[in-house]
């Protein structure tokens, strides 16, 4: 056998078979190779490896996903990838973006289903560990269905059926089922193997699932479920019936939904086995180290399931191309998540939009103004910076750890350049397709004392479920089903004291008392809070509301004058990029390849 893997590698957690002749690879109903792999302990965790492998490496967000590059608190400059195509309507089921999504997730689903009819086949294992391996193999299963269904919506369920390896679309002609049959399904799948799974993973093995991760992601999809996309009396998915004459998405409002998702959160909550991940400086909480810390802090106890990763290629794209090579910068924050940030008395600043999006609405008690330039001091570096907008004054330190702007100093070791995104700068357009469209970084995630331009990558932890994430769901769920139930404030606020800014109804009096104006402001606290992990893409989703979020005009600063002195043109809000976002986008399409493959498939709504 060659090119096998002999190790998990799992402080990384890439799980990724290189070989091309190895037993992995032949046919599953080839009866020799399945009695080589599953008679030795070796070969057949190898085989559980490569279940693991078709985890999508979702940091590569210039790349992988379009969870960035199509959601508005991201524009990235690089041209001809899915996200551009969906962003400017150009998408259809004969060409769909990311449609690789679908057959990886179903092969890894086969894949298994394979290993767990096999695993007991093999006698250097116990009982119990087979037992392990099987429900890893059983949770995976349930994660690559959650995983499609938060992009297609209902989706094919298999069971225990292995697909003939052969079979290109890896269906067998099956329909999808209902929304609420996936529901159910993964919902029991998770809540079971949390009943095996361990509380925490022995150092080794950082990055296999936990309780905590079957359960965390179980009490997402109860999210999703309960908002409005899947959750509403006027869906426009009502009239979509699949070919067993079932309706494939919900036909009513089910208030219980809430519950259940309230439940599920706060079950996570009730392990008791995570905390908010908090750094000190003299006795103090430190804010900025706090937030900055989740990520750059290797399996830290926010984490409930997350990889370790080789930080190289979100260095690569978020890093400004005046640092030297392999700094591409591309990957920018968009003016509206600037805008999303707090005032560092806890209030946000910009209230809404008028001239669809070219002009803020400022909050007058937020004690903001932009356009004006003094002294700025950052109080994340400790430097103050002369001339500078005072749109980035007074803001609270999730903005100052994650967002990079022009004038600002970028460190990275023992270089450090005053970044100049206007067109002709160090990092702006003009000598190279490499720079920021909107004017902006995203500095979040990254770690300052290294310099990649000399290999020094580094390594961060992406998080697919973390702590703080569960106590905004929960907040939220609480708000629908429960309104004034004093755990909605309790959690929000558990998330704003360790970044740094005061309670909510310290800053919001009245508004806390109200349901619908809770409603945004936990939605609100959510886009900054999570914001670059991949979960807006999809709250704006399933909120039903990215036909005002997705659509129309993206703003930044104008990179494309060269006038940046201060109070020049460099400083107006300009449009970045225009985008169209329709109906039939809240869904990934079905390719029209499965279509014509497998009749019974039904499109999703408008495709």
């Amino acid at each position: 056998m060659k090119n096998i893997i002999k190790y998990i590698g799992i402080s990384a957690f890439a799980l990724m078979l290189n070989s091309c002749d190895s037993y992995l690879d032949r046919q599953p109903d080839d009866a020799l190779t399945i009695e080589m792999i599953f008679q030795k302990r070796a070969t057949t965790q190898q085989y559980l490896f490569n279940v693991y492998s078709y985890m999508i490496d979702e940091s590569h967000t210039a790349k992988n996903t379009p969870w960035l590059g199509a959601s508005d608190e991201a524009c990235i400059t690089y041209l001809q990838r899915g996200y551009c195509y969906m962003n400017n309507g150009s998408w259809s089921p004969d060409s769909p973006p990311y449609q690789a999504f679908w057959k990886s997730y179903y092969q890894g689903i086969r894949e298994a289903n394979f290993f767990m009819q096999n695993v007991d086949k093999c006698p250097e294992i116990n009982f119990e560990e087979k037992l392990q391996w099987k429900t890893e193999a059983r949770f995976l299963r349930a994660y690559y269905y959650a995983m499609m269904m938060r992009m297609y919506g209902p989706v094919i369920l298999l069971g225990d059926e292995v697909a003939d390896i052969t079979s290109a679309d890896l269906d067998l002609g099956k329909e999808r089922s209902t929304w609420e049959e996936c529901m159910d399904y993964i919902c029991k799948e998770f809540d079971e193997v949390a009943e095996i799974l361990p509380e925490k993973q022995e150092t080794n093995w950082y990055g296999k699932p936990t309780i905590g991760a079957a359960l965390a992601l179980k009490a997402r999809m109860l999210l999703y479920s309960a908002r409005k996309l899947y959750n509403s009396d006027d869906s426009f998915y009502k009239n979509i019936v699949s070919t067993e004459g079932k309706h494939l998405f919900p036909q009513a409002y089910n208030a219980k939904k809430w519950e259940w998702a309230a439940e599920a959160n706060k079950a996570v909550i009730d392990l008791g086995i995570y905390d908010l991940y908090k750094e000190y400086t003299n006795g103090n909480l430190d804010p900025y180290k706090s937030y900055a810390g989740i990520y750059l802090s290797l399996w830290n106890n926010e984490v409930i399931f997350g990889r370790a990763l080789n930080a190289k290629e979100w260095r690569y794209v978020t890093t400004p191309r005046g640092i030297g090579d392999l700094s591409y910068g591309g990957v920018a924050a968009t003016q509206k998540m600037v805008d999303a940030y707090a005032m560092d008395n806890g209030r946000y600043p910009i209230i809404g939009y008028t001239d669809n999006g070219a002009n803020p609405v400022f909050d007058p008690e937020a004690n903001y103004t932009e356009g004006k330039f003094q002294n700025v001091k950052n109080p994340a570096d400790g430097i103050t910076y002369s001339n500078t907008n005072t749109m980035y004054m007074n803001r609270e330190p999730r903005f100052y750890v994650s967002v990079c702007w022009s004038g600002e100093k970028w460190k990275a070791g023992s270089k450090t350049i005053d970044v100049e995104f206007y067109y002709g700068g160090n990092s702006g357009p003009g000598s190279s397709h490499n720079y920021s469209k909107t004017g902006y970084l995203i500095s979040k995630m990254s770690d300052h004392s290294l310099n990649h331009a000399n290999k020094e990558y580094g390594r961060f932890s992406w998080p697919i479920c973390r702590l703080g994430e569960i106590y905004l769901n929960y907040a939220e769920a609480l708000n629908e089903c429960d309104p004034g139930n004093a755990d909605i404030l309790k959690y929000i606020n558990l998330i704003r004291e360790r970044a740094g800014v005061p309670n909510l109804e310290e800053v919001y009096p009245e508004e806390v008392k109200d349901q619908d104006k809770m409603r945004e402001l936990i939605r609100h606290e959510r886009q900054v809070e999570l914001a670059f992990e991949g979960y807006r893409f999809f709250d704006t989703r399933t909120w039903r509301i990215a036909e005002e979020t997705e659509r129309g005009p993206v703003y930044g600063m104008n990179v494309m004058t060269t006038d940046h002195k201060p109070g020049g043109a460099f400083w107006q809000r300009t449009i970045a990029e225009k985008r169209i976002f329709n109906k039939k986008h809240y869904l990934f399409p079905i390719s029209q390849e499965a279509l014509d493959r497998n009749k019974k498939i039904t499109q999703n709504y408008l495709w």
